[in-house]
Formats: structure tokens, C-alpha cells, sequence
């Protein structure tokens, strides 16, 4: 089965002003870099329009509501320091969930072997009423439990290598023990969660931070000792990646020190435990990622990885 990639134009209309980190170019270098000859034989399709009743798997509708009427008809509304929303930014936030939810359904019906979803805005910092951290609603979190709801599997686990800590989908996750989340990320920092002893009401959350500094070495220590392990005892039928890769030493948002080759290593090693428990069934959904050529470069060694290359 092929590997499947997921965009849509609508993701180059959420705008977040001149200067901001989070902007269209971040997919315009991604679709580039995957244009190469050797991602050819990716299957690309578009992303669907989510139903509001889909994002209110994670998000009380009148939450949603909020979010639908606050869109301007021009210009920018901020929703927090961070995040800000354009005419565009709630059609391309729904095709994010549209386009996560389309990689569940053709991942667990054995249309496609994984898929990846490059997409904005991204989502792990978004909580069940709180924007933040440039994220509307949380995709992940949401892929989750649509798998769950729409397919019948009973655990699912996110695995997030952002450089930041998902407190989205920590916060989602924290009393139910049939989803599991796992992140690595730099500690001391945005936002603030993620120490090892924040593990969830049933043990199902698994913290591994990382210092400033930190690169390919300690984060495959942490990913081996902590995040692996627990991950695979779990058990989970799908695992989602929450994919960020502004660990990455260009990034400019943050100080760790992770190479291409290092998104490549985890991705192999989540599909490993996906083989035993999932049946093979990976979901990668894109979060940060600020530096363009770290961006696409890692992003393109995450696509080959999938691809089994």
C-alpha cells in the first residue's frame, strides 16, 4: 500500500500578519521539496471539509461557535498573543481536521499503508476551550477519538516531537485511559507543561523533556528509554504523530539540535511499534516548524521514512 500525503490550497489562506512564524510558506516549502522524483509514487489527495460535529469530538460546540463567529470579514482578530485569525483561517482549520480524519479512514481501511497531512494552522496547543499557541483546534487530539468513534478501535496513542509541549492534547488526554500521549520537547519552555511527573489520571501520559541544547543523542536516549517502551506496553491500534519539527538547530523559535536524520530514526522507530500493535497504522499530522529549509528538509526525511525508503 502507498504512502498518502494530504493538503489543500485553503491551508495558504490562515493568515497571522506580517513577520509571524506561523505563515503559508511553511506549506508552500513542504509541497515543494515533496514534488522530487522520489516522492512520485506518494498518493495526494485534498482535504475535505470537517463537519463542526467532527471538531466537537474534542471541543464543546459552543466553543466551536465562538471560534466560527469570531472570523472577520477582513483583516486579523486576535484570539490570543499568538494566534491570530484571517477571512480564510476557519475553512482552513476545518480541512486540517478534514484532511486528519480522511488519513484515519484511509489508513484504517487499508487504502493507504500511513499517511501524512501537511497542514495549517497546526493544533496540539489548542485545549478543549482555549486557543493558543497559533492552534484553533487540536487535529490530533481529534484523529483520536473520530478513530475511535468512526472505526471502533479502543486505544490510540499521539507521539509528539514538537519542540514544544502539546498541553492541547495533554490537557484532551488526561482522564481518559484509552489514549495515550507521549511527547518529547524543550524544557524550560512555550508553554510551559510537560515535566515527567504530569502523567495523567491513568498513567497515560508520558513527559520526556529535553534541555536547551539537547540533540539527536539525548533525544533518541529519551525516546528509548521513556517514550518507546511505555508506548508499545500500551498497545494502541492507530498512532498518530504529532509531527513538529522546529527541533530542528535552524529553527528560530527554539535551542534544541536535531538533524533530518533524527525525524527519520523516530518516525522508523514509531512505525516498529505500529507493526506490532497497529497493524501498521500511523497517522502524522504537521505541527511547528519555523525555519523553511529545516522545515522541508526534515519534512521530506519524515515522508521517506513513511514511505519505508
Amino acid at each position: 500500500m502507498p504512502t498518502l500525503l494530504i493538503t489543500h490550497p485553503a491551508s495558504l489562506n490562515h493568515l497571522n500578519g506580517t513577520g509571524h512564524p506561523e505563515r503559508p510558506d511553511r506549506i508552500r516549502a513542504i509541497e515543494s521539496i515533496l514534488e522530487q522524483e522520489k516522492f512520485q509514487s506518494l498518493v495526494r489527495e485534498q482535504a475535505p471539509l470537517a463537519a463542526l460535529e467532527t471538531a466537537a469530538l474534542c471541543h464543546p460546540m459552543d466553543y466551536i461557535l465562538e471560534i466560527k463567529n469570531a472570523v472577520p470579514k477582513e483583516g486579523l482578530v486576535q484570539l490570543d498573543a499568538d494566534t491570530s485569525m484571517s477571512p480564510g483561517s476557519f475553512e482552513a482549520a476545518l480541512r486540517a481536521i478534514g484532511g486528519t480524519t480522511l488519513a484515519v479512514d484511509e489508513v484504517v481501511g487499508k487504502k493507504a499503508a500511513n499517511a501524512f497531512v501537511a497542514h495549517r494552522p497546526p493544533g496540539h496547543h489548542a485545549e478543549t476551550v482555549r486557543p493558543m499557541g497559533f492552534c484553533i483546534f487540536n487535529q490530533a487530539a481529534i484523529a483520536a477519538r473520530y478513530a475511535q468513534k468512526k472505526h471502533g478501535l479502543h486505544r490510540v496513542a499521539v507521539v509528539d516531537f514538537d519542540v514544544h509541549h502539546g498541553n492541547g492534547t495533554q490537557e484532551i488526554f488526561w482522564k481518559d485511559p484509552t489514549l495515550m500521549y507521549c511527547s518529547t520537547h524543550q524544557m524550560p519552555l512555550y508553554p510551559g507543561t510537560g515535566a515527567a511527573n504530569e502523567r495523567g489520571e491513568h498513567d497515560n501520559i508520558v513527559n520526556a523533556p529535553l534541555r536547551a541544547g539537547d540533540g539527536g543523542e539525548q533525544f533518541k536516549a529519551a525516546m528509548e528509554t521513556r517514550i518507546l517502551p511505555r508506548l508499545a506496553a500500551f498497545g494502541p491500534e492507530l498512532i498518530v504523530i504529532s509531527a513538529g519539527f522546529d527541533a530542528h538547530k535552524r529553527d528560530p523559535l527554539a535551542n534544541l539540535q536535531f538533524v533530518e536524520e533524527d525525524f527519520a530514526w523516530v518516525t522508523r522507530k514509531i512505525m516498529e511499534v505500529a507493526d506490532k500493535t497497529a497493524q501498521g497504522r500511523v497517522v502524522s499530522v504537521l505541527e511547528g516548524g519555523y525555519d523553511l529549509e529545516g522545515l522541508s528538509k526534515s519534512a521530506a526525511a519524515h515522508v521517506i521514512a513513511l514511505m519505508r525508503g
